[in-house]
């Protein structure tokens, strides 16, 4: 049972070859004999509708030169003339005096009366008969003096003949037609030996061009076969590999570069993807980390107490408070936790027109009191609109003068907050006189949990996430925030805000 199947399977793969070489060369190949079939069909065609006009034309002439004599007239007409001379006639044509005769043609008279007379008879090649009808239709037209086409008719004996008709005029008025004929086997040998010839060359160009065509089928597909080598080397290690641009065809210079930005999407995505697993285990770390450091000085408090603490008013009132301290630390954290969660999830945000200088105004009396000795300046530009959620952008001033309060002397420190419009943005920057923060942490400054020195202690800074939470808001509003920072000189930071169409 498994004979068969392979045979099968072999003719399938011989028929409809997968390869794309082998494709080519089939379907190219099949194009071209398709070609010379009807190129050959059309020579046919072609050739054996000029030779028989030829031959037809041939003949009428032939027919019109042929003295009245030839045609055995002189015997026709005193026929005609004198009553007696018809029985000498018949039998001079009877005893072979006849003055004409063709090899390979039939020859027909018609008089006037419509009589039919084969002229060579069984000496010659046997005159086709055609109904009356017909004749008479052929007699018309001669009469018009229009053309008559040459017919393919078969005679009684079977044999195929080309035959043509034509009137000898004014030379006898007693005769009106003459039908000449000659067999179409000879003009169609000819026809068949070219047709012949045609096939034999269409078979040696085909194979010259299957021996030509799959040499250069070959060497045209080896960038398409160097890609594929190329691809199959590529894996998840090594996806900085990259394509040839240009290789000489352009089908394959825009396969290679199409690949080549698959290449480097799966590039950035893996980076991206090998990113986020690397930031979500410090995420978790950290947050383990800042959740482990107030839930194990909560659970020693309660150890003390059970321990007796509790009898004496005043280490249980010590304890209550610094476990309320850290339970406060742990539910701020995660009110910020579920905060990035939730503008992670959905970043867009209820907005309306807001009018920042307005709500700084607003916020100046609460920023007084946070800076307590601090200065605090506001430089703001009146009618300055943007679209956004008026609490969000609360708590990212909030987020970013918080931080300037921690980082600057109580007494000598100054903060300044200044608003302007430039290029249909709207800028805000926080400046302050603080300690300042390395050129090294400027790029991490916005990560999550990221803390730069000592002096950003949770005691003092926080668990960290205000300016990544001040970030995420700015992104989510279609901003931008960006920080510049001295050692000892203080800190910038910028939020840039697209203005709302009223106010551009």
């Amino acid at each position: 049972m498994k004979q068969p199947n392979t045979r099968f399977g072999r003719l399938h793969q011989w028929l409809w070859p997968h390869s794309l070489r082998s494709q080519l060369l089939a379907r190219s190949l099949f194009i071209l004999a398709a070609l010379l079939l009807l190129i050959g069909i059309l020579q046919f065609w072609i050739m054996e509708s000029f030779l028989y006009r030829n031959q037809a034309k041939t003949m009428e002439e032939q027919i019109m030169s042929m003295p009245p004599v030839w045609l055995g007239l002189s015997s026709r007409n005193e026929s005609f003339n004198n009553p007696f001379a018809g029985q000498a006639g018949t039998d001079a044509r009877a005893s072979g005096n006849r003055l004409l005769y063709i090899p390979d043609r039939s020859l027909a008279l018609f008089d006037n009366k419509g009589t039919f007379e084969d002229v060579f008879g069984e000496d010659g090649l046997t005159a086709p008969h055609l109904t009356s009808a017909e004749y008479q239709e052929i007699t018309d037209q001669l009469m018009d003096k229009r053309h008559v086409p040459y017919r393919i008719v078969t005679d009684r004996l079977g044999n195929e003949q080309l035959i043509v008709f034509a009137s000898p005029g004014p030379r006898n008025r007693n005769l009106s037609m003459v039908q000449m004929g000659t067999p179409t086997k000879p003009l169609r040998d000819l026809i068949m030996k070219q047709l012949l010839i045609f096939v034999m060359l269409s078979l040696l160009a085909m194979i010259a061009g299957l021996i030509l065509y799959t040499k250069a089928l070959r060497r045209t597909l080896i960038p398409l076969s160097s890609m594929v080598d190329t691809v199959q080397r590529i894996d998840a290690g090594s996806l900085a590999e990259r394509l040839p641009a240009t290789q000489g065809q352009q089908e394959v210079d825009q396969l290679a570069l199409s690949f080549n930005g698959m290449l480097e999407r799966l590039e950035r995505s893996f980076e991206a993807e090998r990113e986020s697993k690397e930031q979500m285990q410090r995420f978790l770390s950290d947050a383990s980390h800042e959740l482990r450091t107030p839930l194990t000085s909560i659970h020693g408090f309660i150890e003390v107490l059970q321990r007796g603490a509790a009898t004496n008013s005043q280490q249980l009132y010590r304890a209550l408070d610094s476990m309320y301290g850290e339970s406060v630390r742990i539910n701020k954290l995660v009110e910020d936790l579920l905060m990035l969660n939730k503008l992670d999830q959905a970043p867009k945000q209820e907005q309306e027109v807001v009018q920042l200088d307005h709500l700084l105004l607003e916020m100046q009396p609460q920023l007084a009191m946070m800076a307590r000795e601090r200065h605090v300046h506001l430089d703001l530009t009146a009618g300055i609109y943007v679209m956004a959620d008026p609490h969000k952008l609360k708590q990212v001033v909030l987020n970013l003068f918080h931080n300037a309060v921690q980082h600057t002397h109580s007494e000598s420190g100054s903060i300044t907050l200044t608003l302007y419009a430039v290029h249909n943005k709207a800028e805000l920057t926080v400046k302050d006189n603080g300690t300042g923060i390395e050129p090294e942490h400027l790029p991490h400054i916005f990560e999550r949990f990221y803390r730069t020195s000592s002096s950003r202690s949770r005691k003092e800074g926080g668990a960290g996430l205000g300016l990544a939470i001040t970030r995420s808001i700015i992104e989510s509003h279609g901003g931008s925030i960006t920080v510049t920072s001295k050692v000892g000189s203080g800190t910038t930071f910028t939020i840039v805000l697209p203005l709302s169409e009223a106010a551009a």
